[in-house]
């Protein structure tokens, strides 16, 4: 029996694993949609949001009603990025295809109870919220494990072919997303969530039937300290980025806030109140040695400033679309969401043909290469759409959007494939949820970030735009003086929704008081976005400097990791001049396109723990993942 034991999780020699050849294609295809319909509903409520705030009878843009908004639009995106580390860690404990399994039925479950909500008004809006934190817990769930699911079915020489195509399917996901909600809302606005439950009732079944555990499990206790400071840490963090978008007192926004100041600090502090417990606990939540891997520090931190250029590029592409272009292109603001998600298309065209390339050309040549091209890249296409002018031509605007699109799949890909790679088979469960963690962090921060830059570029030239241009068509001057006195993010947020912002700022009660003709004219298509076309540059040109900044950090740190490094089931092993500050070695074998390979062969147990520096030493030398010699242990000789 124990023989049978350590024959059904043993390796095989060429790396591979599972109960048979076809089982890492069962892995791909159930993970990838499991990832896809995850991601789909990060962004699907984005574009059906007047639909549904239409459907439960509550206006978003009232002063009391923003926090709805925003909770609406973040709380999935904080829930997945606060609990994908627990959940990877417990997938590393008690099995990943049993969190997995467990995250798919948890999905539908909230998919079903979204789409039959019955409530209206602020009572329908905190249903929905809570609803969509607990549909974000069984995303965690899908999104910690897929990677470590795939990382356990594949061998290192397809890992990133296999991780592209899920990495792909999660960051397409996200765009499709819009499309979607812009197609199903106007029909009914239950079926954003509707959509989902089929997915989830196949996938639920397929996982339970199909998907075996065929990774290393790392039994321990659970680290509840490590959780619970974590958790609290960056839920405070999140949110107070979160209410940092919104207006506070007379400021354009909240960053003045006492709350919001307190939130960030204090939940800063309990990180650093996380990091040192997770250093002195037997059984960490995860192992901070992980980061003395340089391809997993290195690709995390490229990761981290990856999303945080490309997060909030969405939501001000969708601003620019709806508020100015579409408009002046023969588009009313009610067609406008849905038509965003279309014109941005060629974003995820380029993601569907660079990622699954460069997924399997860095199985043959390393990560590096490709995911520096490919943050450079970005960058240029960042500093493409900052030279464009605010009303462009359609053509060049789609082609900037495939080379960003092409440029964030050659990244994204190989630096996923480096990263899991890099983990022991014991912690990859937890790895995959530290990545993902950055990756959504980052993407709740980039829109804070985005929004404030945006915000304060409006700030200085649109209350001024404003007065002028309302008072040159009969607006008496009092009401002039209000609208331009409201914060800058209603107007954002009105161009977001796809209503028509005029419209809304001044009120039935100031429109009707006009001149029929100056009416139509404040309510049409032409004067908000020519009001609002410099103001908006202006906004435009700060946040896409922030996005050139930030992906040329990335391809800085992604050139610092070294080249391939693979620690394999049976050993770690590095390519070319790879380091882990522990994981150097000797002894080069090939790998295929002149790479050289160290490889290492250690015990199981050890296989399953980052590697550890040893203090002294030693005159015998014993082939372990450290360079350090020591005594061979006794038993390994028996």
């Amino acid at each position: 029996m124990r023989w049978a034991a350590a024959k059904k999780t043993a390796a095989r020699p060429d790396g591979d694993s599972g109960p048979g050849p076809r089982y890492k294609w069962i892995a791909l295809s159930n993970t990838t949609l499991g990832v896809l319909i995850a991601t789909i509903n990060m962004s699907i409520m984005l574009i059906a949001l007047p639909d549904i705030f239409r459907g439960i009878g509550v206006d978003p843009l009232r002063p009391g009603n923003t926090s709805l908004l925003l909770w609406l639009i973040m709380s999935y995106l904080v829930v997945t990025a606060v609990l994908v580390v627990s959940f990877g860690r417990l997938g590393d404990i008690y099995g990943r295809v049993r969190m997995y399994n467990m995250g798919f039925a948890v999905f539908t479950v909230f998919s079903v109870l979204l789409s039959v909500t019955w409530l209206h008004g602020t009572a329908g809006a905190l249903w929905l919220i809570g609803m969509r934190v607990l549909q974000g817990v069984g995303g965690a769930m899908l999104m910690a494990n897929s990677n470590a699911i795939l990382t356990d079915a594949f061998p290192a020489r397809q890992r990133g072919l296999a991780l592209g195509l899920n990495q792909v399917a999660g960051i397409a996901g996200s765009f499709i997303g819009l499309v979607l909600g812009g197609l199903l809302g106007p029909v009914d606005w239950h079926l954003v969530f509707l959509v989902s439950v089929p997915f989830g009732l196949f996938g639920t079944a397929w996982a339970y039937l199909k998907l075996r555990d065929t990774g290393v499990r790392a039994p321990a206790r659970l680290d509840w300290w490590g959780n619970i400071t974590f958790a609290v840490g960056l839920i405070a963090v999140l949110s107070g980025i979160t209410y940092g978008i919104q207006p506070y007192g007379g400021h354009t926004m909240g960053w003045g806030n006492p709350w919001v100041i307190t939130a960030i600090a204090g939940g800063l502090a309990m990180l650093v109140v996380f990091c040192a417990v997770e250093s002195r606990v037997a059984e960490p939540m995860f192992h901070l040695a992980l980061f003395r891997i340089r391809a997993f520090t290195a690709g995390n931190v490229a990761n981290l400033l990856a999303a945080l250029g490309r997060g909030g590029l969405m939501f001000i592409l969708i601003i620019w679309l709806q508020g100015i272009w579409l408009p002046r292109h023969g588009y009313s603001f009610e067609e406008t969401p849905l038509w965003a998600g279309i014109y941005m298309l060629p974003l995820t065209i380029g993601f569907l043909i660079a990622g699954p390339f460069s997924g399997w050309a860095s199985d043959r040549f390393g990560a590096r290469t490709f995911a520096t091209g490919g943050m450079v890249l970005a960058a240029g296409t960042f500093l493409a759409l900052e030279e464009l002018p605010v009303d462009f031509g359609y053509p060049m605007f789609a082609l900037i959007l495939l080379l960003n699109g092409l440029a964030m799949g050659l990244f994204s890909s190989p630096n996923r494939a480096a990263i899991m790679n890099s983990l022991p088979p014991g912690q990859r469960g937890v790895g995959a949820g530290i990545t993902t963690t950055f990756q959504n962090s980052a993407t709740v921060l980039s829109i804070g970030i985005f929004f404030s830059l945006m915000t304060a570029g409006l700030a200085g030239s649109l209350p001024g735009a404003l007065t002028h241009g309302l008072t040159a068509q009969g607006v008496p001057a009092a009401d002039a003086a209000r609208v331009a006195a409201l914060p800058p993010v209603g107007v954002l947020f009105a161009s977001l929704l796809g209503y028509n912002p005029v419209q809304t700022v001044l009120g039935p009660q100031v429109l009707a008081h006009l001149p029929a003709g100056h009416a139509h004219y404040l309510t049409g298509r032409a004067f908000f976005p020519a009001l609002i076309s410099q103001p908006f540059a202006d906004g435009l040109s700060v946040a896409f400097n922030f996005a050139i900044v930030a992906c040329l950090v990335a391809a800085f740190a992604s050139l610092l990791r070294g080249g391939r490094y693979i620690h394999e089931d049976t050993g770690a092993a590095t390519v070319g001049e790879a380091g882990t500050g522990a994981g150097a070695g000797t002894g080069a074998v090939g790998t295929g396109a002149g790479a050289e390979v160290s490889r290492y062969t250690a015990p199981a147990a050890r296989a399953s723990s980052p590697p550890q520096p040893h203090p002294s030493p030693n005159p015998n030398p014993h082939p372990c993942p450290c360079p350090c010699p020591h005594p061979p242990d006794p038993k390994e000789q028996r």
